[in-house]
């Protein structure tokens, strides 16, 4: 195999495992993998549309109301009509969804300390670095 081989099976490995995991670790708040993300716009400016959350996340606004239509049946926002744009809805945090800011950011310092347990610090910022450097040259 190839080292470009190589490093697309290690990443896709890599990639699945923590997605597996990550889903495991939130589904126990009833929260899907990928809603954290949603999730932590909504708490640092609660209120926004989907359209953008979409933009924040860089992520189809289709794909963000799909996941607030799961969250609202879950319990942990709402759908307000926009003040100024009858077409348009603003996602509120309801109080579950509020509550769990700081259990999923406990979820995401252990899944983050379990994925990297074995790495030292100089060697996380590098990870951490790669990945961002990866996704530069793909984007």
């Amino acid at each position: 195999m190839s080292a470009a081989e190589d490093f697309h099976t290690a990443f896709w490995n890599a990639k699945r495992a923590m997605a597996q995991a990550a889903e495991a670790a939130y589904s126990r708040h009833g929260v899907g993998s990928g809603q954290q993300f949603i999730l932590r716009c909504l708490w640092e400016d609660d209120g926004l549309t989907p359209g953008e959350v979409a933009r924040r996340l860089e992520l189809a606004t289709p794909t963000v109301t799909r996941a607030a239509t799961r969250m609202e049946a879950a319990g942990l926002l709402r759908r307000e009509p926009h003040p100024t744009d009858a077409r348009l809805v603003r996602l509120r945090l309801t109080d579950r969804g509020r509550a769990l800011e700081g259990v999923i950011a406990e979820e995401v310092a252990r899944l983050g300390e379990r994925a990297l347990r074995t790495l030292d610090p100089a060697e996380r910022e590098q990870v951490v670095r790669f990945l961002g450097e990866i996704r530069r040259n793909l984007v």
